[in-house]
């Protein structure tokens, strides 16, 4: 993987956790540019996904393939998720789960990293 586009997406989910739970302690709902931000980070993930599929298909392995994908494809849908469940139930708790699935982000990312370095599972 690509260290520094991990720590840029890194960086960018927890900017927006941050603006969440901020948002969530103003007691707002979630309103457009909260969920523009989180189309941004989406797309970042979708960037990242086909950078680790280039890096597949040129020959690169990681420690765990299964486990590299996993996470690979579950970041993917962490924000769709988690906005689906903040558009259900619009309320300050909603902007709070917003914030809880973009904090997963840079978790899910770091372990990408270490699992591409050849961690195991």
């Amino acid at each position: 993987m690509i260290f520094g586009f991990a720590v840029t997406v890194a960086v960018a989910a927890t900017v927006v956790a941050l603006w969440s739970f901020v948002q969530s302690a103003r007691n707002r709902l979630p309103d457009n540019p909260l969920l523009v931000a989180l189309a941004v980070l989406e797309l970042l993930l979708v960037v990242q996904l086909v950078i680790g599929i280039v890096l597949l298909a040129g020959g690169d392995r990681p420690g765990s393939l299964a486990t590299y994908l996993a996470y690979l494809i579950g970041c993917l849908l962490v924000l769709p998720v988690g906005a689906a469940w903040a558009l259900a139930e619009r309320s300050r708790s909603s902007t709070a789960v917003l914030g809880i699935a973009c904090l997963a982000i840079p978790v899910m990312v770091l372990r990408l990293n270490e699992v591409w370095s050849g961690a195991t599972a």
